[in-house]
């Protein structure tokens, strides 16, 4: 009898240091009750937050809790507290942005979305993950901001674009940001999700892929030719008004008179009724109106 009251206890104590491990901290760790007596506003936001979720194994709740990424808060807890005090590990600004990210990536550094994280421009610029992540919770993602607005607090001349008349619809939330870029890295030019800028292009706009059997080669070589893809004060995002953009290359000293300069704009609407169509409306696409390409089996000057 006596002897299984003794088993029984030990059976009781087990238990019990399991449930409250958590609570009190292994050893080694203070625990999470104990940094809450001086950081409750923290311990809130980290426990409504993806970090703070002890049902999946992966999560710092799950593991140590608040020391998972700031390490063993006892001595900082004995030498009662503030920033590095007892070799605590702290987000602060002025700690290197390597140093917090290695912290972040010890357990996202499997995860599909950072695979390039070393190849990306955001490493090299020195941002680190608590930019534009909240470690201690916030929106999806435990984002600091929604998008756009978290990408515009750096980008602000992309914010400037963005708000011009003709742009791709951020603003009005049906696609944002991440839906051409992957802020996370990528092999891609500024960190697109596609091989080229064409390829990113043809995901949404599939009619201008073709193959045509005129081409027109501006369009294949790259759509930023013609096109400001942020935002434009042009129809179309275009980078310039028409017809001035299709002068940049079909100059009158190449494709001869019917292209006529600028500067005799006026005089156009003294010639026949060819001449009267080129600066209204939508100028040269009046008549050439399949600019992109066309299959056309007669006519290779892209008209209607």
């Amino acid at each position: 009898m006596k002897k299984l009251s003794i088993f029984s206890f030990m059976l009781f104590v087990f238990f019990m240091m399991t449930n409250i491990r958590t609570a009190m901290g292994s050893e080694g760790y203070a625990g999470i009750e104990t940094c809450k007596g001086c950081h409750d506003d923290k311990a809130d936001g980290f426990n409504r937050s993806m970090h703070g979720k002890l049902e999946n194994t992966r999560t710092p709740a799950a593991k140590e809790g608040c020391e998972s990424c700031h390490g063993s808060g006892v001595a900082h807890a004995n030498e009662g507290g503030g920033k590095g005090v007892g070799g605590i590990f702290s987000f602060d600004k002025k700690v290197d942005a390597n140093s917090k990210s290695s912290k972040c990536l010890s357990c996202h550094e499997e995860t599909t979305h950072l695979a390039f994280w070393d190849n990306g421009r955001h490493k090299s610029a020195g941002i680190s993950c608590d930019n534009c992540h909240s470690i201690h919770g916030g929106g999806e993602k435990n984002l600091k901001a929604a998008q756009p607005e978290l990408c515009f607090g750096c980008h602000k001349n992309i914010k400037v674009m963005v708000n011009k008349q003709s742009h791709h619809p951020i603003k009005e939330g049906r696609m944002s940001c991440t839906s051409c870029h992957n802020p996370h890295g990528g092999f891609g030019e500024k960190m697109i999700k596609a091989d080229s800028v064409n390829d990113l292009c043809y995901e949404c706009h599939t009619e201008k892929r073709g193959p045509f059997r005129f081409e027109h080669p501006p369009v294949v070589e790259n759509c930023l030719n013609c096109h400001q893809v942020h935002g434009s004060n042009h129809n179309y995002m275009l980078v310039r008004k028409p017809p001035q953009l299709c002068q940049s290359c079909h100059d009158s000293s190449v494709f001869g008179a019917h292209t006529m300069p600028m500067y005799n704009s006026r005089d156009s609407f003294k010639g026949d009724d060819g001449d009267k169509v080129r600066f209204v409306s939508r100028s040269c696409m009046n008549c050439h109106t399949n600019i992109h390409g066309s299959n056309s089996i007669e006519d290779k000057s892209f008209r209607r």
